[in-house]
């Protein structure tokens, strides 16, 4: 594992052709770990992951892996959920201000822009989830 790299230790609870699905359980060195905040793991007892199935790997369902994920990756998708909402919530809000709009108007636009923002993720979650992969260490 490199150190750029977030890792978790799981059970595989069922594999495809396609996808191994490995069960994470919260452990008590989450709260410690310097990727905490980065990471949606910390914050739940279990979480499912989808990881692409390795067609010549050497595990099966009920075995003790490790699932790694790339740091990098992690701030990327802050900047996506958290940063860049907040970036098109302000400038909506304060360019309509700028141009003589009433602050309730212009609150409820910057409102519906981030709407529209989350909207348009949604729509690419598929590609986006080809972005974000998880990989076991066997």
């Amino acid at each position: 594992m490199k150190n750029s790299d977030v890792s978790h230790k799981g059970k595989i609870v069922k594999m495809t052709p396609q996808v191994t699905t490995v069960a994470i359980l919260q452990q008590s060195a989450c709260a410690g770990c310097h990727a905490a905040g980065l990471c949606g793991l910390s914050e739940v007892l279990e979480k499912a992951v989808e990881v692409p199935t390795d067609p010549y790997a050497s595990y099966g369902v009920g075995d003790e892996v490790e699932v790694v994920f790339k740091a990098s990756m992690g701030m990327k998708a802050v900047y996506l959920a958290y940063m860049i909402p907040l970036v098109v919530l302000l400038a909506v809000i304060l360019g309509l201000i700028a141009f003589g709009v009433g602050e309730i108007a212009a609150g409820l636009s910057g409102i519906a822009a981030v709407g529209v923002y989350y909207l348009v993720l949604w729509l690419l979650r598929d590609r986006l989830k080809n972005e974000y992969v998880f990989t076991i260490k066997g």
